[in-house]
């Protein structure tokens, strides 16, 4: 029996990247093992988004702020007022004053300005004067008119004379003529030609006397030109109304104005004011021309004289429905105390509007002002 040998296979090495062409299969010694990853899991088309916690710290931030500036302000307002009597309150504010705007009343060319911005000017002060050629032309056509109505006038009136004489003068020659007919040395008929002659006369003089009646009536239209025309320069010409310092220069030389342009706007340092704001308790018991002080943080030992001359019949800051105690003691209600005219005019030159400070209100009138604010200035 013929012996088969059994050829053990020899290991052999892995072919080489370089002897391995494209379409060769590799042994299975020769497959490279690739780690796999580990699984991950695979976000489904129908898998939730996780659930996100909300926001709510940004709200809760923002409430707390809220309550604590109100709480803030409450604390403040109340240490401000521990220090003053039981019949005085105060409350912050700045002083103001009026402002008026001195405008032109007809269109036209700004022609002249004689203020500037910080003067202080009086009452009755020119300020500015527009261009008022066309109104001075038309003015001298109005005088001319005038003087031509009052020359017819006077030729009117010369008529009525001349006609005055006519009927004299044709009354005696009827009177004569009445005396020679009765006699029988005129005729009728010359009696009757005297009378109609004196009816004429008579008419005629009507006549002149209804033309100076329309005379006069053209010389009052021409006169009454000539006032308005005054008049409407005298407007162009613009002057101050009050005490006051000059706050802005709107308009330049040369620029043409509408009716109403504005010019100047004026501070009436006549009228100086601080509003403050008292809550209800303090805002109820005060007046109108209550006795106030006045004290301005630039100048903390200056105190100015001041009265209450007005109170808002509606609250500020007010919520929409007040039901409770707690809300009633928000309703804040605006309180306007004056400067004293005559201080201001006295120290006109020292009155700055925009100030920071503070007014005090005498609400009771027998508490004595504290020594602090006794002292008022003069």
């Amino acid at each position: 029996m013929s012996s088969e040998t059994t050829e053990t296979p020899v290991p052999t090495d892995p072919p080489r990247d370089a002897d391995v062409k494209h379409g060769d299969v590799l042994p299975p010694s020769a497959k490279a093992v690739v780690a796999v990853p580990p699984t991950m899991p695979v976000a489904s088309a129908h898998t939730p988004p996780p659930h996100r916690k909300r926001g709510w710290k940004l709200p809760a931030l923002l409430v707390l702020a809220v309550i604590g500036a109100a709480s803030g302000g409450a604390y403040w307002w109340h240490v401000h007022q521990a220090g003053l009597p039981a019949g005085i309150v105060s409350g912050n504010g700045r002083i103001e004053a009026e402002e008026i705007d001195i405008d032109t009343k007809f269109a036209g060319r700004v022609a002249q300005l004689l203020v500037d911005e910080g003067d202080i000017v009086k009452p009755g002060q020119v300020v500015a004067r527009m261009d008022t050629s066309d109104l001075q032309a038309s003015l001298e056509k109005a005088e001319a008119t005038v003087q031509q109505a009052q020359r017819s006038l006077d030729e009117a009136r010369a008529n009525v004379e001349q006609q005055k004489t006519q009927v004299t003068f044709a009354q005696q020659e009827l009177d004569r003529t009445n005396t020679l007919a009765a006699r029988g040395y005129a005729t009728y008929e010359t009696l009757d030609q005297r009378r109609q002659a004196l009816n004429g006369n008579i008419a005629a003089l009507n006549a002149a006397n209804d033309r100076v009646g329309e005379a006069e009536r053209a010389l009052d239209a021409s006169t009454h030109d000539v006032q308005l025309y005054k008049v409407d320069i005298a407007d162009n010409t613009l002057v101050s109304p009050t005490t006051g310092r000059i706050q802005y220069k709107i308009s330049n030389v040369g620029e043409v104005l509408a009716a109403g342009g504005k010019v100047f706007t004026l501070l009436d340092i006549s009228d100086v004011y601080m509003d403050v704001y008292l809550p209800t308790t303090q805002a109820g018991r005060a007046r109108v021309g209550s006795d106030a002080r006045i004290v301005l943080d630039a100048w903390p030992t200056f105190v100015i004289p001041a009265h209450v001359s007005f109170i808002a019949t509606q609250a500020q800051f007010t919520p929409k429905a007040v039901e409770t105690e707690d809300e009633r003691d928000k309703l804040m209600f605006r309180v306007k105390v004056r400067v004293d005219p005559g201080l201001l005019l006295a120290h006109a030159a020292d009155v700055r509007t925009g100030l920071p400070g503070r007014a005090y209100v005498r609400t009771d009138p027998k508490t004595e002002w504290p020594v602090a604010l006794n002292a008022v200035a003069q």
